[in-house]
């Protein structure tokens, strides 16, 4: 048990749209990603998900509203609820999803990553 500087994990990659496992919590992983432009909509039928902004701003666009989160706001989208992660510039977000949870939901992608790295 150490604790862990986000800082110092973040500072360990430059990929964007790539999660990183930095710890688990029971059945769930704490993951870690830098993202800039546009993801694609997706949903996860089983799965709540987490996004926590640690630096920049994420908009989450629903199919309702926007969802804007600046450093130190989070959000939990619902399981099943259609969501795309966008940040106009780069934002360092941290997420917290059931083990098994892929970065693109119910969505087929090149940005699809079956097993992130642990730092």
């Amino acid at each position: 048990m150490d604790k862990i500087s986000l800082q110092d994990k973040f500072s360990l990659f430059s990929e964007q749209w790539s999660p990183k496992i930095i710890g688990e919590i029971n059945d769930s992983m704490v993951k870690i990603a830098k993202l800039q432009g546009e993801f694609l909509w997706h949903a996860h039928e089983n799965e709540d998900e987490m996004f926590y902004v640690y630096q920049g701003e994420l908009t989450v666009k629903l199919r309702d509203r926007d969802l804007v989160l600046r450093a130190g706001e989070c959000v939990i989208i619902p399981r099943g609820v259609e969501h795309m992660p966008v940040a106009r510039e780069e934002a360092w977000v941290m997420m917290i999803e059931p083990k098994g949870t892929l970065n693109t939901g119910n969505a087929q992608s090149d940005r699809t990553v079956q097993e992130p790295d642990r730092l």
